[in-house]
Formats: C-alpha cells, sequence, structure tokens
C-alpha cells in the first residue's frame, strides 16, 4: 500500500500558471537541454518546507527512442533527477543558499507505476533536513511523484553546495 502524500494537493489550483515557469527555472538551475528535467513550479510553503512543481513528459524526450522502443517509459534515473532539480531550486531560489547545490545521495527510492509521454509528472517535496553553513550546506528532500492522482515514485535526495 502506498504512503500518504506529502500534502494535499486538492487546495491546490493544479491548472494555475506556474509561480516560477521554464526560464524563472532556468535562472536558477544549471541543467540544460536534454537534462531540464522541471518544467514549473505551482506551490510553495517556505515554513512548511513544502514545494509542488511539474514535468510535462512529451514524445520529444531523449530517452524515447531507447527507453523501450515501442513503449517509451519515463527511466528511473531520471524521475530521480527532476526530484534532485526541484530540491535544489527549492534550496537556492526560497532560501537563498548561495552557489551551486550539487547531487550528493539518494536514499529509499520506489517506483510504482510507469510515467509515459502525456503525463504530467507532478513532484512533491519535503525538506525534511538542512544544515546551512558556510563552508558546504546540506539537504535532504522526501520527493514523491504523482501522475493522475496516483503515486508513481518517492524517494529521498539528498544534495550539497559545492
Amino acid at each position: 500500500m502506498p504512503p500518504p502524500l506529502l500534502f494535499d494537493l486538492s487546495h491546490i489550483d493544479l491548472e494555475a500558471k506556474p509561480v516560477f515557469d521554464k526560464e524563472a527555472i532556468c535562472k536558477v538551475n544549471p541543467q540544460r537541454f536534454e537534462m531540464q528535467q522541471l518544467d514549473g513550479i505551482l506551490w510553495y510553503d517556505k515554513e512548511k518546507s513544502l514545494i509542488l512543481g511539474y514535468k510535462d513528459i512529451t514524445d520529444k524526450e531523449f530517452w524515447i527512442r531507447g527507453h523501450i522502443p515501442e513503449r517509451p517509459l519515463m527511466p528511473g534515473v531520471i524521475m530521480v533527477e527532476a526530484a534532485a532539480q526541484l530540491s535544489s531550486f527549492f534550496l537556492k531560489e526560497i532560501f537563498k543558499e548561495p552557489g551551486f547545490i550539487g547531487f550528493a545521495g539518494i536514499g529509499s527510492a520506489k517506483f510504482r507505476s510507469v510515467i509515459e509521454p502525456g503525463n504530467r509528472l507532478y513532484l512533491l517535496g519535503h525538506i525534511t533536513k538542512y544544515k546551512k553553513r558556510k563552508q558546504a550546506s546540506h539537504v535532504t528532500t522526501s520527493v514523491q511523484g504523482v501522475v493522475d492522482n496516483n503515486l508513481v515514485f518517492e524517494a529521498s535526495v539528498s544534495g550539497m553546495r559545492v
């Protein structure tokens, strides 16, 4: 049985214009071209360390041709990359952490369903640990991926300022 969602989506307008669009994300996150896996931020709550972003999965994704021919499925590592980008954006833009946030680890990842072209992947994030330091801050974020109201993956991603 899947765990409950990190927060209730019913109180958020999922059709609203993003609070931060792809252009705004690009001003914060360095990933470009095939590796940009975050299209928008719909909502966040700094006090509760919660954020909601999304990635629209198109038939132009770089992995379509080879994963899996005739039945393209979003690779789990790309789901985790989207989670890491959500965490990095949240830390840098909302918490004003300076510098580059590098991927430092992944824990307790579970993949529960497939993500295919035409899906919108909602990324729910909750910062569970944040140690702000002069030399190297560290963050851990629990992230869940949701498609059509179904939990499709969950993971804990860690990052640090490098």
